[in-house]
């Protein structure tokens, strides 16, 4: 049996640039609906956008909020991991994140990469 193929979607942006947001969970929705496996890792800055009470105060021209959109994808099944290691960098508890985001070591990304058959950064 063939694997099924992966796409890694890994945020960097996180609440302060708005446009940069909503292409990860709407492209990994996308990919769901292709039969196709998602997930976004949150690095850097980009763990703002899973922080909790954060994606309800995004929202940019017709599109719905950042959280509703992220509600949409977490449905779908995309998958949502964190880097650890960014949480520790700015100061932020495990605990503060929406639910279904998942807190994950640095490792986990070079594993991700090396394992997805695309690799996409925002």
């Amino acid at each position: 049996m063939a694997k099924k193929k992966h796409i890694l979607y890994v945020q960097t942006s996180g609440i302060d640039t708005p446009k940069r947001l909503y292409s990860p969970f709407v492209l990994g929705m996308t990919a769901k609906a292709m039969d196709i496996d998602a997930t976004i890792y949150f690095l850097g800055l980009g763990v703002t956008v899973v922080k909790k009470g954060e994606a309800e105060k995004v929202k940019e021209g017709n599109f719905p909020t950042v959280k509703e959109i992220m509600d949409q994808a977490a449905a779908a099944g995309v998958k949502f991991l964190v880097c650890e290691q960014s949480t520790q960098l700015l100061n932020l508890d495990r605990g503060d994140f929406v639910e279904g985001a998942k807190v994950v070591g640095a490792a986990t990304l070079n594993d991700l990469v090396l394992d997805a058959d695309a690799t996409m950064w925002f």
